[in-house]
């Protein structure tokens, strides 16, 4: 998820194995290392996947839990946030190569009398983040996370909290990052096809891509299963442990739990033609500017962002209590999934935090 105010973003089959420091080259292992290491402060923890060459190198870094010494889980599960967003535009995109779904029909098509002004926005416009369409995340009380940890959200609790107030802007001339467009993908898919959001993305991403520390978590359910390090959110004064949380104010916009590891399999997998067809891929990146940071751009459910090293990368990201996630995958086969265990801001300066992060993905795929 986005939060407002901030600099945050959102971010194949790997087929090398992991290799150890000394695999990978010393210098390159130790440069990495050490950014990682940076992130300790900011954060209490932090875990990345680094694949080129056909080759893997997960790096950790901190403890996993506040106020003692514990390791940190290599390329253990964190909650996905926004990553959700590509899994969910995949899947539309996927519902547009079998002729179910046209791009630029309007959602009103699909969702008749559910969304005011329908006639006028675009399936396109909704996976880009031109609808208009206001955030409902600004409208749920989330500043006083401590309240709303425990509760459970119906998907259109989440559209009546966005749909009670005015439209940003008319559709198509602008981009405004916005939650509530990819419930209404995720209300889309359910529609087109008669079964959950969540057995969709299963089957047709997670299971073709081959995830296997990737799921969504079942109705209810508020733990994170599996190795993992511990989540931690500020609450007034106080920095607690959110670790276990009901996740279902996310649904298809910020839902999953998934891995370092498995984030960056899953961008190169989309990168690799394994999950949509070539004109839907393409259609996936033709992008529109997201003034974040300098030369930033978003497709249907993805960022392109520059590299320091020249070119970009393709992929989310995600904001959600407890854990921040970046990374994503270059043309040229590199993939890095990076994950800490809080939001910037919790401890210390948040835009500084948040930067810090941008510098590791950046160093993680370019040195």
């Amino acid at each position: 998820m986005v939060r407002k105010g901030m600099v945050v973003l959102a971010m194949a089959g790997l087929l090398g194995a992991t290799v150890t420091a000394a695999e990978a080259g010393p210098s390159r292992h130790a440069v990495l290392q050490k950014e990682l290491d940076g992130l300790v402060g900011p954060f209490p923890a932090a875990l990345a996947s680094v694949s080129r060459g056909g080759r893997t190198e997960s790096l950790v870094a901190g403890s996993a839990r506040l106020g003692g010494r514990v390791p940190v889980p290599v390329d253990g599960r964190v909650r996905a946030g926004s990553n959700t967003k590509t899994f969910t535009a995949v899947v539309v995109l996927q519902l547009v190569a079998e002729g179910k779904v046209a791009l630029d029909a309007p959602i009103e098509r699909y969702l008749p009398g559910l969304v005011p002004g329908g006639r006028a926005i675009t399936v396109r416009q909704l996976l880009q983040h031109t609808s208009g369409l206001p955030n409902y995340t600004e409208y749920l009380g989330l500043e006083d996370f401590a309240k709303l940890r425990h509760r459970y959200f119906q998907p259109h609790d989440l559209l009546a909290a966005a749909l009670a107030h005015p439209a940003k802007f008319a559709p198509g001339t602008k981009w405004e990052y916005s939650n509530t467009n990819y419930v209404l993908a995720g209300l889309l898919i359910e529609r087109v096809t008669g079964r959950p959001v969540a057995e969709q993305i299963t089957s047709r991403v997670i299971g073709k891509a081959d995830l296997r520390n990737t799921y969504w978590p079942a109705v209810g359910d508020e733990t994170i299963r599996g190795p993992h390090p511990q989540g931690y959110a500020r609450a007034g004064d106080a920095v607690i442990d959110v670790t276990e949380l009901d996740p279902s104010w996310g649904w298809a916009a910020g839902q999953l739990i998934s891995t370092p590891g498995d984030l960056a399999k899953f961008a190169r997998a989309l990168l690799g033609g394994r999950l949509l067809p070539a004109p839907e891929l393409a259609e996936m990146r033709k992008t529109v500017e997201a003034p974040l940071l300098p030369g930033w751009r978003y497709g249907l459910g993805v960022f392109s962002v520059p590299l320091s090293c020249g070119g970009v990368y393709w992929g989310h990201g995600g904001d959600i209590h407890g854990f921040e996630t970046r990374g994503g995958a270059t043309d040229d086969g590199r993939a890095v999934g990076l994950a800490v265990t809080a939001l910037p801001g919790t401890f210390g300066d948040p835009d500084r935090a948040a930067q810090a992060v941008v510098s590791a993905v950046d160093t993680a795929f370019c040195r």
